[in-house]
């Protein structure tokens, strides 16, 4: 047992003997002198080894970028985000009952006592919590208009423990925002909005807020995705993000990391309540511009065009010749719109509005709405003037009209579309065709199926379950008055379009279908 160092230190020499010079292996070292001291130190980069094939020299390697702390940046917000709170007196049937006790009982002066307030009235006070924040030291600020929404009192609470009572100066459902006022004896801690646009995806990102009602909650993340559409209204362009977003933090700011506001905390996905890293929030560029009418009038002034949108699919997109989907197809003009002007016609794609793209038919309407009433715009249009011509491009000019003016005139325009009756159709002798039954239009057919005294086109009359047809939607009661861009007016003629697309090796017939109403959609119809 004695004998055993002295054997390993034989066995180490040896080694290390067999080693030295260019024998020395890859990334070995002979042990320091005794009593020697290494420090630990970074070797220069000029004395590494050249690294094997396919792998990056160390110094190549890209620097963290990521924040070491947020700290600093967060310290200078906090004072800026508020919590916000309101009550809502409603009927309910939990309050408790009166109570009576028997005559001259001590008792009913305690059950008087207890139901104080509730006699009578039934009702009960109502809270709810939320975040928002200032955007102007006099004493503006921000929130979600769900947060608000019918509550009788509002009271916004600072981070120093103070709280205002709030006046509400006016709120927008479609993008749910709300504009709040408080009276400050001093001037308030104020943060500004930044460029959503400048946001890409991966950025870090920083969420203030009041989750569960835990005021000053500082979350980190980073953009997880942009443009996203989750239905909850008609501009729906959400940032994502996986900064934890929880209950509460509703209506509070979303930061880049020079501190300025890029997207407004509105809605959270979670099969539980909580944070599951997918939330989001309204960006910058669009609430900075209701805010901005809010405040000057408020109420919301967006523009509008006055005409009837639907996508453009591969389907559509082949049938018109375009080289892609991008852009919304034109389907109506509203009477004494901005758009009736007679330069816009059914079937027109519009690409691009005032200069920016339009990617879809769902970005469109938010791109016009963004745009300030009055304002003379540009619509670069892709037009097919007939089913053999390519697609050429025309600009056409169209003064802004007013959303809410143009939704107010809609409403008095829309009338009954006329009784349904009991009248018998024309039946179609090729009953059948893509599934469809059709007939010449008639008075008793547009009695009988309630048709615009205008429509004029081929009537469809019956449809055969799981036909093409029926799966593309077209139901008893449409108007097909368009067929490859070419007008149809019999049932003769549509057969006998059908026919020459076929010989003419077509897979597909774009067909222009009216409602028994007069909206108007494409619909591509396999011809196989």
């Amino acid at each position: 047992m004695t004998q055993l160092p002295q054997a390993r230190n034989a066995i180490a020499a040896a080694i290390l003997a067999a080693m030295t010079g260019s024998a020395l292996a890859q990334g070995v070292i002979p042990p320091p002198a005794e009593g020697q001291q290494i420090a630990p130190q970074r070797p220069p980069s000029e004395t590494q080894d050249a690294p094997a094939p396919g792998v990056p020299p160390a110094s190549a390697q890209p620097r963290m970028q990521g924040p070491a702390s947020v700290a600093g940046l967060a310290e200078g917000l906090l004072d800026a985000v508020v919590n916000i709170s309101t009550s809502q007196r409603v009927a309910g049937g939990s309050a408790v009952p009166p109570l009576s006790a028997p005559e001259g009982s001590p008792l009913q002066e305690f059950f008087d006592e207890l139901l104080q307030g509730n006699e009578g009235t039934n009702a009960q006070r109502v809270q709810s919590l939320g975040s928002g924040f200032v955007i102007d030291p006099s004493g503006i600020v921000v929130t979600n208009n769900h947060v608000i929404a019918d509550a009788d009192e509002i009271t916004v609470n600072f981070a120093d423990g103070s709280s205002l009572k709030a006046t509400l100066l006016g709120t927008d459902t479609k993008t749910d925002l709300a504009v709040l006022r408080v009276e400050p004896v001093e001037p308030l801690t104020a943060v500004s909005f930044g460029d959503s646009e400048a946001v890409r995806i991966g950025d870090w990102v920083m969420a203030i807020g009041n989750p569960f009602g835990l005021g000053g909650s500082v979350t980190v993340g980073i953009v997880s995705a942009r443009g996203r559409n989750i239905n909850a209204g008609p501009y729906d362009n959400f940032i994502q993000t996986d900064a934890a977003i929880n209950r509460g933090n509703s209506g509070g700011p979303l930061f880049d990391m020079y501190g300025r506001v890029i997207g407004i905390n509105t809605a959270i996905i979670s099969p539980t309540g909580g944070s599951i890293g997918i939330g989001f929030a309204i960006p910058s560029l669009l609430a900075e511009n209701v805010v901005g009418q809010l405040r000057e009038f408020g109420e919301t002034r967006r523009g509008w065009l006055g005409i009837r949108l639907q996508e453009v699919t591969d389907e559509i997109a082949e049938g018109l010749g375009l080289p892609d989907t991008s852009g919304a197809i034109v389907m109506g003009v509203v009477p004494n719109g901005p758009s009736d002007t007679g330069q816009i016609e059914i079937g027109d794609v519009i690409t691009r509005f005032d200069g920016r793209p339009v990617p879809t038919s769902r970005d469109l309407p938010r791109l016009v709405a963004e745009t300030e009433v009055g304002k003379r715009v540009t619509l670069t249009l892709m037009r097919k003037e007939s089913q053999d011509a390519e697609p050429r491009s025309i600009d056409v000019e169209v003064t802004l009209g007013r959303l809410e003016d143009g939704e107010a005139m809609m409403e008095r325009q829309e009338g009954a579309t006329g009784e349904e009756g009991g009248d018998e159709g024309v039946a179609d002798a090729a009953a059948g065709t893509l599934g469809m039954t059709l007939a010449d239009m008639s008075d008793a057919l547009k009695t009988q199926f309630g048709i615009d005294e205008e429509l004029e086109g081929v009537v469809v009359t019956e449809v055969a379950a799981e036909s093409p047809a029926a799966e593309k939607g077209i139901e008893p009661g449409s108007v097909i008055t368009e067929i490859g861009q070419e007008s149809v007016a019999t049932a003769e003629a549509l057969r006998t379009s059908l026919a020459d697309l076929r010989t003419d090796g077509r897979r597909n017939a774009l067909l222009l279908v009216a409602s028994p109403g007069g909206d108007l959609r494409f619909v591509v119809l396999p011809l196989d």
